[in-house]
C-alpha cells in the first residue's frame, strides 16, 4: 500500500497564528460525526499545515446530496455562543487568502443580529472606509447594521457550528465526496454557509440546499436573507480586491437598509 500522500499549504506570509487557527476550525469541524468530510490535518507550524492530499474527482449528484445532509448535521452540532472560536483557540480569527488575510472578531454575542452588525458589518465597514472605500456609502451600511441589532432577522435558533468560509474553492470533490478545506470557523448562523455557496455557485448547489432542506428545515423566508448573508463576503472582497465588489457590496446594503 502506498503511504499517504501530504498537501503542504505554505503560510509563512500569514500573520501570526494564523496555521494554528485554521488548524483549531478543521479540528473542530471534524469532530462532528456523520458531519461534513474535513481534509485531514497531519502537522501545523508557524509557517505551514500539512493535509492529507486527496484526488480530485468529478463531482455526482448522490455526492452533492450526502454533503448536504452532512452540512446539516456538522451546523446542528452547535458552538458556545454565537461568535464564539473554534475549540482550541481563544482569539480573534483570520478570514481572506492566506498571505493576506484580514483579522476576523470573535466575540460572543447573545445573538446572530448582535454579531453580524458589529463584528461583520462595521468591523469590514471601519476597515474599507480606512482604505478610501465607501465614503459617501456609510450610511447604507449602518442602517443594515441597526436592523441587525434590533434582532429583525434573529429567528431564535441556536448558534450553528459554520465552516465560516465556505465558497464553492473550498470545497474538494474526491471519490469519496466533498471535503472541507480552508476554515474560518464559528459559532455562526446555518444560512450563512449556504449563502456562500450560493454566491459563486457550488457545483450541485439546488441538490445540497435541498438535501439540507429535508435533513433540517430552513427558516421561512431564508431565500430572502441570502444576500444579507452575502454582505459580508462581498465586502471581504471589497477590501481586498476593489473593482466591481466595491458597488455591489453597496448594492446588497442598499437593498437590506
Amino acid at each position: 500500500m502506498k503511504p499517504p500522500r501530504t498537501y503542504r499549504k505554505d503560510t509563512s506570509a500569514a500573520p501570526r497564528g494564523y496555521s494554528s487557527w485554521e488548524a483549531a476550525g478543521l479540528l473542530w469541524l471534524a469532530e462532528v460525526e456523520g458531519g461534513a468530510s474535513v481534509a485531514e490535518l497531519q502537522d501545523v507550524d508557524v509557517d505551514h499545515i500539512d493535509l492529507l492530499q486527496y484526488d480530485p474527482a468529478p463531482s455526482t449528484n448522490v455526492q452533492a446530496d450526502e454533503f448536504g445532509v452532512a452540512l446539516a448535521r456538522t451546523h446542528a452540532a452547535g458552538a458556545p455562543a454565537f461568535g464564539a472560536p473554534p475549540a482550541r483557540w481563544s482569539s480573534h480569527g483570520f478570514v481572506g487568502p492566506a498571505d493576506s488575510p484580514l483579522p476576523m472578531p470573535l466575540e460572543p454575542s447573545a445573538t446572530w443580529g448582535a454579531l453580524y452588525a458589529e463584528q461583520r458589518i462595521r468591523h469590514l465597514l471601519r476597515i474599507g472606509q480606512g482604505n478610501g472605500l465607501w465614503a459617501q456609502e456609510g450610511d447604507a451600511f449602518e442602517r443594515v447594521a441597526a436592523r441587525l441589532e434590533s434582532g429583525e432577522f434573529d429567528d431564535g435558533r441556536p448558534p450553528a457550528r459554520i465552516h465560516g468560509d465556505l465558497w464553492a474553492g473550498n470545497i474538494l470533490w474526491t471519490r469519496a465526496g466533498a471535503v472541507l478545506i480552508d476554515p474560518a470557523a464559528h459559532g455562526g448562523h446555518a444560512e450563512t454557509d449556504l449563502a456562500m455557496l450560493l454566491l459563486f455557485t457550488a457545483p450541485h448547489i439546488a441538490r445540497i440546499i435541498a438535501a439540507y432542506d429535508e435533513a433540517a428545515p430552513l427558516a421561512d423566508g431564508w431565500q430572502e436573507r441570502v444576500g444579507l448573508h452575502q454582505l459580508f463576503p462581498v465586502m471581504l472582497h471589497a477590501v481586498l480586491f476593489g473593482g466591481g465588489y466595491v458597488s455591489q457590496s453597496v448594492e446588497i446594503a442598499r437593498s437590506y437598509a
